[in-house]
Formats: C-alpha cells, structure tokens, sequence
C-alpha cells in the first residue's frame, strides 16, 4: 500500500482581503522554496471586497467610492489572473501544490474535481463552464463561465477560480458563491446577476458553513489521496506575512 502525501490544512480564517492574498501569495512563495508542504485552506473576508486579476490593470474609478451599509467597499489586487470578483457572502478556496508537466487547464479540472465531489455530496450537482476566450472583454468574473470554472444545472456559476504557476509551483484560488448580494453585485458591474440561488438559505437546514467546509475538506482527501495535518499559522508565520510589500495591491486606475 502507498505512503499517503501529507497537506498542510491551515484553519479557516476571517480577514481582510489584503490580509488574505498576503497569505496566499506568502504560502505560494513559500512552497516555491520548497519550506513548507502542499497546503488547503478555506476563507471568509471581513468585509466586502472587489479582487482583480493580477493582470487586470483597468477598472471603474468609482469602485473606490462605494458603500455598502454604510461601510466603503476595499479593492485588492490577487497573485493570481482573472477579471474582478465580488467577495461579500462568499468562501474562498486555496490550493498551493507541486506544479507537474501537465497544461494549466489539465491541472485547474484536476483541482476542481474535488469541488465537485464535495458540492455533490452537500446536493449541488456542477459541471463545467463553456465560454470562450471572450471573457477576457467583461470586467467581471462572475459573469462568464469558462471550461474552468463550475456552474449549477441551471447554468448558475457557483465557483469561478485563478492561477498562478511558479517554477515548481502551482496556487489555485477561488470564490464560492453563497449568499453574495444580488443587488450589490449589479451596482458594481452594471450586469444581471449571473445566478438565482441563494445556498446557505437553502442548505442551511442542513448544513451549517462549518459542515460545507468539513465536506469539502474530506473531498479534497479523497480526491488527491492525501493525509491533512491541521497547522494554524504561527506567530512567526504572521509576522512574515504581514511584512509582505502591500505597493502591489495598489494599481493604476
């Protein structure tokens, strides 16, 4: 029998959008240098939050004068590509990995595949988008689902994910529509919004967010045939990670 490899899981954790592409840019980094070990996480954002595509260099000036609740919404730049997503009533996925041979669209579904086991054992049946290269013309994410990215049978997209490949490494990120603000989402993209769910009302009954997270977690075991050792950041950990340059996170408008 095998030797299972051994993932980092690191507990969730709730923060602010530059805080938590620190950390994923610090955890890519860092297995780029080979100093820690294939890492999971899942995450929530303390407040609502407008992310762009590393390459994504133009957005509406007026992002940065939005409020919702009375609270101004933060735009962060993620260390991965895309076009802007809306993190508000969402959860966020993280994968840092070996990079192999394999084509970025190979390893994105390989990633996803434990995605869509865990969702279909929380009853979500998904496949995959099927738009084209012309996504790259819409600023938003949400609004296109491409071959990697996940829709429900009614053509919702449920997850939409981002990659970044080093030299030996791979991050995979991505938001999982819960229970995002229809209407906020269409004051900041001036767009319908691309579903009509809301799936913590309807899983609620059964599933709390520390259930979801639970059966995506034992998916991601399965699927990659892995043991997960449970390592919350260190103090030293932090320290590093809030030292990291937030120049990048401010961009041109």
């Amino acid at each position: 029998m095998s030797i299972k490899k051994v993932w980092r899981l690191i507990p969730p954790i709730e923060a602010s959008g530059k805080v938590q592409m620190a950390i994923d840019r610090w955890l890519f980094e860092q297995h780029e240098t080979e100093q820690i070990l294939p890492s999971l996480r899942f995450y929530t954002w303390s407040k609502p939050t407008i992310s762009l595509g590393y390459l994504q260099k133009k957005y509406p000036e007026d992002w940065h004068d939005l409020i919702w609740k009375n609270h101004p919404l933060d735009v962060v730049i993620r260390p991965t590509g895309g076009r802007a997503v809306l993190h508000q009533g969402d959860l966020t996925y993280m994968i840092v990995m070996a990079l192999d041979n394999r084509k970025t669209l190979a390893i994105y579904q390989d990633i996803c595949t434990f995605l869509v086991q865990g969702w279909k054992a929380l009853g979500i049946p998904l496949e995959y988008g099927r738009a084209k290269r012309g996504y790259i013309h819409n600023s938003s994410c949400f609004n296109t689902a491409t071959i990697a990215d996940l829709i429900t049978a009614d053509g919702s997209k449920l997850i939409g994910s981002a990659q970044r490949r080093g030299k030996q490494s791979i991050l995979q990120h991505g938001s999982m529509v819960l229970s995002t603000d229809k209407q906020l989402f269409e004051t900041i993209f001036n767009q319908v919004a691309p579903w009509n769910f809301n799936l913590r009302e309807q899983l609620s009954s059964y599933y709390s967010i520390e259930d979801i997270i639970d059966i995506l977690t034992q998916a991601a075991k399965e699927h990659f045939n892995i043991e997960l050792d449970t390592q919350p950041l260190s103090e030293e950990e932090w320290q590093d990670i809030l030292k990291i340059d937030q120049g990048e996170l401010k961009i041109n408008v």
